[in-house]
């Protein structure tokens, strides 16, 4: 995966000393409510479109830009889900991130879905009820994505 080029910069300063981060998770519906789900290359697991945002870079227009980049798949982005401080990730290299997560839900707008870079070797859509397993803060995110109603997610509490 391709470290953005500002976290390159700083970890030139910092090394792996815990690096605070703000990502995206993106819940992706199409018209008949199937999850779009990426098979990540680093760990074959099964997940949600992920990714770090830009500095200075909006959370919907950051969304809207990993699905693209990842899957091919054009998104109109609907409602926040979840803003959530995610335990210490520390990477195979030894980088140390917080990660602040936040959850959006989005629909299908266009694009047909395709691996569509080298973060992922595999792309589909998943019926909710054949979802693979998920990271707590992904599932949380699916969850609150297919409830009608639900309230935003911060944290350790809906509001």
């Amino acid at each position: 995966m391709p470290v953005p080029d500002f976290v390159l910069a700083l970890r030139a300063k910092i090394g792996h000393d815990p690096l605070p981060l703000s990502g995206v998770v993106a819940v992706v519906l199409d018209d008949r409510s199937r999850v779009l789900m990426v098979r990540r290359s680093d760990t074959s697991a099964w997940a949600l479109t992920t990714g770090c945002l830009e500095p200075g870079e909006q959370p919907a227009a950051g969304a809207a830009r990993e699905v693209r980049e990842e899957t091919g798949v054009e998104v109109t982005v609907e409602r926040l889900l979840a803003v959530e401080a995610l335990d210490l990730a520390v990477a195979p290299n030894g980088d140390q991130v917080h990660w602040l997560s936040i959850g959006l839900l989005c629909r299908h707008a266009g694009g047909e879905a395709r691996v569509n870079d080298d973060e992922s070797v595999e792309v589909g859509w998943f019926d909710p009820a054949d979802m693979p397993p998920l990271p707590p803060h992904q599932a949380r995110c699916l969850s609150l994505a297919l409830a009608e109603g639900s309230t935003p997610w911060f944290g350790s509490r809906p509001v």
